[in-house]
């Protein structure tokens, strides 16, 4: 059986701030205190540096990594391909999804809402529809959806 891997907790605003090496002394530091201040970090120098820069730091800079990273990412985005999409209140529950031009952001497709389907089926859904679009006009566009399971 693999080994669990260590984490680390930070809590910024709690009972008790400080560091945690478990998720049950974490939980008893947060349960009932309105608006916790928490997060996970899979390595102890990550979590003392998270911890000094302090809460509102920490997630400034985050949010500056996280839009470097979606710079980068959008780099490399074909954007003469189709992205498809899906969502469900309930599971199952309402369920409808689309495909969109990536570049022009037009709507190609929206089938739904379906009285009773899953996000799943949804996404299935989406990337079947988006391959009989890019098939019925011979062509060889990407499409892009966000489930592992309907690529699958």
């Amino acid at each position: 059986m693999a080994s669990k891997k260590q984490k680390y907790y930070v809590i910024w605003e709690g009972h008790e701030i400080g560091i945690v090496d478990s998720w049950q002394e974490c939980k008893r530091l947060i349960t009932n205190y309105s608006n916790a201040k928490y997060k996970s970090f899979t390595s102890l120098k990550e979590a003392e540096t998270a911890l000094n820069q302090g809460y509102f730091q920490y997630k400034k800079e985050e949010k500056s990594k996280e839009k470097v990273s979606l710079q980068a990412f959008a780099n490399e985005i074909d954007f003469n391909s189709i992205c498809v999409d899906a969502a469900s209140s309930g599971n199952p529950g309402r369920m409808e999804y689309r495909g969109v031009d990536t570049q022009s952001k037009n709507q190609l497709f929206h089938q739904g809402p379906f009285p009773e389907g899953t996000s799943n089926i949804g996404e299935f859904l989406a990337l079947v529809h988006g391959l009989a679009l890019l098939k019925k006009n011979n062509s060889k566009r990407l499409i892009y959806s966000d489930s592992k399971i309907a690529m699958g």
